[in-house]
């Protein structure tokens, strides 16, 4: 009922107890009256009947006004106040109009003076919250760029092989790797599913054993790309360290270095030298067979003297031949490998003033130089080419004051070689250009042309007849210093963000009759783990860490992981702290079990749930059936089972026991992801052992968990 209604009822209802006093109090009056009197009253209430109803009448209004007054300053004028204050919550400017009685104003200024002193106090702590985010910003951001100009991909991970940290080269190494529409690599991520954990867990092993400081392995991405790969391990540091408490790691760094095209470069300039032996070996022999006839034989007669002359020319042209053709394949190997990187065009030519200087005793002048402009080359290579033709200069044509110039026209940079006081033709010049480079005992398969080409650009020879001047021109593409730097440091700021992303959940469910009657090679699995306050889930204990992975087609996909810390809305057990590393700091902030466990549930959906000490587990999630209505039905094995049905004669049956049994590393324990790993890479390693003792479906395996000892267990 709205506030119009409010008072209408209540003016009706003032009316209707006014007007029943008025009619009680003449009955009251009636009663005690004689008849003679009673008949006076009646007839004079007759005749003067129209003013008691004006009086009444007048009453009731007098009566409504008086109820709409008091409506207006009690009931309207607070609730309007109460509609702007609510807005102020939404709009911090927002101010109360002051109106109404003397009380409701002194309130609606006091509540404006605290809108005041908040809304201050808020832009004060915004603008140092944006003073402090402007400079840890600027941190990042100056950390960021450091990175992205690593050569090398790195990336920081825990123990457990989460990534904390990773660059810009990384992420482009392994940008496609992935076959489910995800990055393969993100923070929080696991690297295992980068690299095989067996490599990882190698090199580590290694480094331990043999007191080294890294370890090298290769590896290939899915897409084909040839990776080398450093592992460093970072030591534990603080009191952990100081103590001698843990000898272990803190985590590790490894540092990637694409080699696929170092590789193909070097395989091809292999083949080119296994080549080149292989076809000189004939002409050699034939030469070496050819000169001793011609030594042996000095009186042999001129047909046949002529005749060997002409085996060891032909033979000798024809090796020739070979070299030449290996060099020019060998030069577009070179050409191939060669990094372009953006630099200012004024650096390269000062290094080749220096250059010059140095090495030929040349005279040289830099002249109209753009110092703001920047080009894409391979600095070393043209400088090679450069001072190869002022060599030439110098050693063909006695010239030794030589002027460079750089300029801009248009998308293209002009450096040019001048000289002046001597003229050649067009000719002459040609064949510098095509020559092999060697001079001052430097020595190059490749050509200017090749270097120029290769930096996209071209190279011409001019002469300027009315300054007496000639000069070859080097055009090579031209970027901004604006862009040159902007585009650097933008792509390391976005790069170098951390990206989340979603798992595809399958929703639809299967009869356990259809299940049970499968292969276990052809069911899709969710290895999972819990870590928890304690060991008593019936005595109040909670779970505090889910991790899981999944299994697909027997393959274990890393990538495909679900984790999540969990707020057990009570305190954590120091002894539990010492298993699990998980401290209440962590904890603070994360969602409680009953916002976890649908999603969980959700991300097991059409899978058959694994796990070791199952039971364990499983009681866990079945005591907050009731409070979440959340209901983990899906069939469930057993490692710990398992591993009792395959070994019946082991004494122990902890993960850590099958994992060295099955030759399973073990990295990340007592983590629940970590668990979650270890534990699927040991089901994966049992399947065929089931599949020898004819336990192929998945009825068969739960049926032979169910006949163990262990499986009286119960929590």
């Amino acid at each position: 009922m709205n506030s119009r209604a409010k008072l209408v009822a209540a003016a009706v209802v003032a009316c209707g107890f006014l007007l029943t006093v008025l009619a009680a109090a003449g009955a009251v009056l009636g009663a005690g009256l004689e008849g003679t009197e009673r008949a006076s009253l009646a007839a004079v209430l007759e005749r003067r009947l129209g003013g008691v109803l004006m009086v009444a009448f007048a009453a009731c209004a007098f009566l409504l006004l008086m109820l709409r007054t008091l409506h207006e300053f009690l009931v309207l004028l607070p609730a309007r106040a109460a509609e702007q204050a609510a807005a102020m919550l939404e709009q911090p400017s927002t101010r109360l109009t002051v109106q109404g009685g003397r009380e409701l104003r002194a309130l609606l200024v006091a509540v404006n003076r605290i809108a005041e002193q908040r809304q201050t106090r808020d832009e004060d702590i915004e603008a140092r919250i944006r003073a402090a985010n402007a400079a840890a910003e600027a941190d990042r951001n100056r950390f960021a760029v450091l990175m992205s100009e690593l050569a090398q991909g790195v990336i920081v991970c825990n123990p457990d092989g989460r990534v904390l940290l990773y660059n810009r080269r990384a992420r482009a190494l392994f940008a496609s790797s992935s076959g489910h529409g995800m990055a393969a690599l993100g923070l929080g991520r696991s690297i295992y599913g980068i690299f095989d954990r067996h490599l990882i867990a190698y090199a580590l092993e290694n480094i331990d054993n043999r007191k080294r400081a890294h370890r090298h392995f290769v590896a290939v991405t899915e897409s084909g790309r040839l990776l080398r790969v450093l592992v460093a391990p970072i030591p534990e540091t603080g009191a952990a360290a100081d103590a001698g408490a843990g000898r272990g790691l803190s985590g590790y760094m490894t540092m990637i270095e694409d080699m696929t095209e170092t590789f193909e470069s070097e395989s091809a300039r292999d083949q080119l030298l296994q080549e080149l032996t292989e076809s000189s070996r004939g002409p050699v022999a034939n030469l070496r067979a050819a000169a001793e006839t011609l030594h042996d034989y000095a009186d042999m007669d001129a047909e046949d003297h002529r005749r060997f002359l002409g085996i060891v020319r032909d033979e000798a042209e024809g090796l020739a031949g070979r070299v030449e053709a290996a060099a020019r394949k060998y030069a577009a190997v070179l050409k191939a490998r060669w990094p372009l990187e953006e630099m200012l065009g004024s650096d390269l030519l000062m290094a080749a003033c220096r250059r010059m200087v140095d090495r030929y005793s040349l005279r040289v002048c830099l002249d109209e130089i753009d110092a703001e402009l920047w080009i894409k080359v391979d600095g070393f290579s043209l400088l090679q080419a450069m001072t190869y033709l002022a060599a030439r200069l110098r050693d063909e044509y006695r010239i030794r004051d030589l002027t460079l110039r750089l300029s801009r026209d248009g998308a293209m940079a002009h450096i040019d070689l001048i000289w002046s006081g001597v003229f050649m033709s067009t000719e002459t010049v040609m064949p510098w250009e095509l020559d092999p480079m060697n001079a001052a005992g430097e020595s190059s398969p490749l050509t200017v042309r090749d270097v120029v080409e290769r930096n996209g650009g071209e190279v011409w020879f001019q002469r300027d007849r009315a300054a007496q001047r000639a000069y070859f021109r080097f055009l090579l593409p031209a970027v901004s210093g604006q862009q040159a730097g902007s585009s650097l440091f933008g792509a390391a700021l976005v790069d170098s963000r951390p990206e989340f992303y979603d798992f595809d959940l399958f929703k639809g469910e299967e009869t356990g009759l259809a299940l049970d009657e499968r292969l276990l090679a052809q069911l899709t699995y969710t290895v999972f783990d819990t870590e928890t306050t304690g060991l008593e889930p019936s005595a109040g204990d909670e779970i505090i860490q889910i991790g899981a992975v999944r299994i697909v087609n027997r393959r274990l996909l890393r990538q495909e992981s679900f984790e999540q810390l969990i707020d057990p809305r009570r305190s954590l057990p120091p002894q539990s702290i010492k298993v699990h590393g998980i401290s209440a700091e962590m904890l603070a902030g994360q969602p409680p079990i009953d916002r976890v466990l649908p999603i969980f549930r959700a991300f097991v959906a059409d899978t058959v749930l694994v796990a070791h000490n199952a039971a364990f587990d499983m009681r866990f999630l079945e005591l907050k059936e009731a409070a979440t209505g959340v209901r983990f039905d899906r069939p469930v094995l057993d490692t710990f089972l398992l591993s009792a049905v395959l070994f019946p004669n082991q004494e122990s049956h902890r993960l850590e026991a099958i994992a060295e049994r099955l030759g399973v590393s073990v990295l990340g324990r007592h983590t629940a992801v970590g668990d979650a790993i270890v534990t699927a890479e040991v089901f994966l390693k049992m399947l065929p052992l089931l599949a020898e003792k004819g336990i192929r479906s998945l009825g068969e395996a739960l049926a032979a968990s169910e006949k163990t000892y262990h499986a009286r267990i119960r929590y």
